[in-house]
């Protein structure tokens, strides 16, 4: 058997050629998962902002509708005490769809459900006589008990909403 030798000279060999980049579209699976992922926390961010701006603005609403209702009625204690009433009610609706027709001892409960003070709820159960006998009571100090309450209501109310 006889062995040839490579002679210097050799075959012509073309150099290596590398494959082609790969193509910018379509990408690559982890490329889409990341797109997918990214667009999903986007959403979802967009959409508990946009809750808690919703929850924001009713929260604004519901408080300047008390400094509404002290300027309309600054000189009438029996309606502001009427207006106050009502607001409350409105707002205990919220948890207690029931809240709206409760009397006496359920209506404190219903009050109560609220972290307030023993002298903010007081206040608040003052309201219900005040609306009907001329008798003087401290309205500022009624406004800032429901006030503190509506507060202390809507964030009770924000964090059961946000269990849910």
């Amino acid at each position: 058997m006889t062995w040839h030798l490579p002679t210097p000279d050799g075959p012509a060999l073309r150099d290596i050629h590398p494959p082609p980049p790969p193509p910018w579209w379509p990408p690559a699976p982890g490329w889409w998962l990341l797109a997918a992922l990214v667009l999903l926390l986007v959403g979802s961010g967009a959409w508990l902002w946009l809750r808690a701006r919703r929850r924001r603005r009713a929260r604004a609403g519901i408080l300047a509708e008390v400094d509404a209702l002290a300027t309309c009625h600054a000189g009438d204690a029996q309606a502001l005490a009427a207006g106050l009433h009502q607001l409350l009610r409105r707002v205990a609706r919220l948890y207690d769809p029931a809240a709206a027709h409760l009397r006496g001892e359920a209506w404190r409960e219903a009050l109560a459900r609220a972290p307030v003070d023993a002298d903010t709820l007081q206040r608040l159960l003052a309201l219900e006589p005040a609306m009907y006998r001329p008798q003087p009571y401290d309205t500022s100090a009624a406004l800032a008990a429901v006030r503190r309450w509506l507060c202390a209501a809507l964030a009770v109310q924000n964090r059961r909403a946000r269990r849910a």
